[in-house]
């Protein structure tokens, strides 16, 4: 990762991360990856300039054995076509049909693909993007927590997220995210509200507080997926009725870097 020199991740802290990184490989070829403690995913998207042509997914860590068969479910993206805003594949495939973070990973891809045939020829980004996050795992006094986002090695997103005494989250500073609906409608938010840009490294950066919350956990105490069917049937691929009742944990998927994001790539 390439930081500037202040600001950068705190490696002192316990902290989840996610790093995100979604490439150009050719002029008709996107590569997107992405980790954290709990997952590691891969997609290649291919496009014809316009359209989604080909889109393949894989699994190379995961907490459930189901996971990577959800990679079929992407097929559905093909001759969807590419649009600035992240929210493009959403209007093609079903999110809660897929895996989350395959999804998330295409739909990062498509935009990725946009750029790439779109963006100003100076712009970096138009080749590559990289996101990394941080959240610390303490609450401060006021029950807030400081996640962070760098896009590019920049710091963009800087939140103050407050744990409610009914167990809900609120962004409290700084505008204009304070107060905006954090648990239910920061996406349609988004898309109203930021330039495309700017809307998706705060999805990034919302989905990975949302997942964060797993760093901690004993997961490898959860055998089979059933035990969440309460609070989280139908919500991913895994979660869906028919493959919730046969999705074990893979013991051991579980990493931790927040003294050593750069080695979040490597673990295999």
């Amino acid at each position: 990762m390439t930081t500037t020199p202040t600001d950068q991740p705190d490696v002192t802290i316990d902290a989840y991360r996610r790093r995100i990184v979604v490439e150009a490989a050719t002029d008709t070829r996107i590569d997107a990856e992405l980790a954290d403690d709990l997952h590691h995913f891969r997609v290649v998207l291919h496009h014809d300039g316009t359209v989604v042509t080909h889109i393949t997914g894989e699994g190379v860590r995961h907490p459930w054995d189901t996971c990577p068969a959800a990679a079929s479910e992407l097929l559905a993206l093909v001759g969807a076509p590419m649009e600035e805003r992240m929210g493009a594949a959403a209007k093609h495939a079903n999110p809660k049909a897929n895996c989350t973070h395959m999804f998330d990973l295409a739909a990062l891809a498509m935009t990725q693909a946009w750029r790439s045939v779109h963006g100003a020829p100076d712009d970096p980004s138009r080749r590559r993007r990289q996101y990394d996050v941080e959240l610390p795992m303490r609450l401060d006094a006021d029950n807030c927590v400081r996640p962070r986002l760098w896009r590019d090695g920049d710091l963009l997103l800087d939140w103050r997220l407050q744990t409610r005494p009914d167990g809900g989250r609120t962004i409290v500073s700084p505008e204009p995210y304070a107060s905006v609906p954090f648990d239910r409608g920061f996406f349609p938010w988004t898309a109203t509200a930021l330039d495309p840009d700017t809307g998706e490294a705060a999805f990034v950066l919302r989905r990975a507080c949302n997942i964060g919350m797993g760093r901690g956990m004993d997961l490898d105490n959860v055998p089979v997926a059933t035990e969440f069917a309460d609070i989280m049937l139908g919500v991913c691929y895994t979660m869906q009725p028919g493959v919730i009742e046969i999705a074990h944990r893979r013991v051991g998927a579980t990493r931790d870097y927040a003294t050593r994001p750069d080695a979040i790539f490597d673990d295999g």
